[in-house]
């Protein structure tokens, strides 16, 4: 399993790339997820840090090679490094096309780079409930990520209580220069080299059937 545990942003992204792809809430799959590694009171509502990972992640994301969304145990946010984000974009790319609302978003993405959920809103005419589900479907088919989180301050004292503004874009431009983008793997492979690699991490401990629902 994961020997770090989590009590800043430096040993978040640390387990971050240990682990290669990893959930950032606890799931099925016991002791592999980022909440799981999260020091005792450092878990956002904790004694030590407010806020913990999940402002600590907006620094994880600015290394420019860890993306950041909803690709993994049916939508939940997720972080991958570079390597094995690629092989779930694989599998995940020959398997779905975008819908209409998708296509939409992703036109405007080829256009001005990044796009809000208050642009998607505006974009598709449509609630936030509504965007919010977009955008997580287009996550889920590694089309988009999160490419930039903005820390907002409000109030007289400018205070930040933990509200974000996150910046979509396609993993494109998240992972620009970073050669090659796409795999050699057929999408059957890259399945067979995460499940692998999981089945590793967890020491051999999860079943098959437990790592197809983090890759679903």
């Amino acid at each position: 399993m994961i020997d770090v545990e989590i009590s800043s942003a430096e040993t978040m992204e640390q387990a971050i790339r240990k682990a290669g792809i990893i959930p950032f809430f606890r799931h099925q799959l016991s002791g592999f997820s980022i909440q799981e590694l999260t020091k005792p009171g450092c878990w956002f509502d904790g004694d030590e840090d407010p806020l913990g990972p999940w402002d600590w992640k907006i620094d994880c994301l600015m290394s420019g090679d860890i993306a950041y969304g909803k690709f993994l145990c049916g939508g939940k946010a997720s972080f991958a490094t570079f390597a094995f984000y690629r092989e779930l974009m694989n599998i995940r790319r020959a398997a779905t096309l975008p819908d209409k609302s998708g296509e939409m978003i992703m036109n405007c993405l080829e256009k001005q780079g990044s796009i809000t959920i208050k642009e998607v809103r505006a974009l598709l005419g449509v609630k936030k409930g509504q965007a919010d589900a977009a955008m997580s479907k287009l996550m889920h088919q590694c089309r988009v990520v999160t490419g930039a989180i903005e820390r907002v301050y409000r109030g007289p004292e400018q205070t930040y209580n933990g509200w974000q503004v996150s910046y979509f874009c396609t993993p494109e431009s998240l992972f620009d220069g970073i050669i090659p983008l796409h795999t050699d793997h057929s999408p059957e492979e890259s399945l067979e080299f995460l499940i692998g690699h999981i089945a590793k991490l967890t020491d051999g401990a999860a079943s098959r059937k437990q790592i197809l629902k983090v890759l679903r």
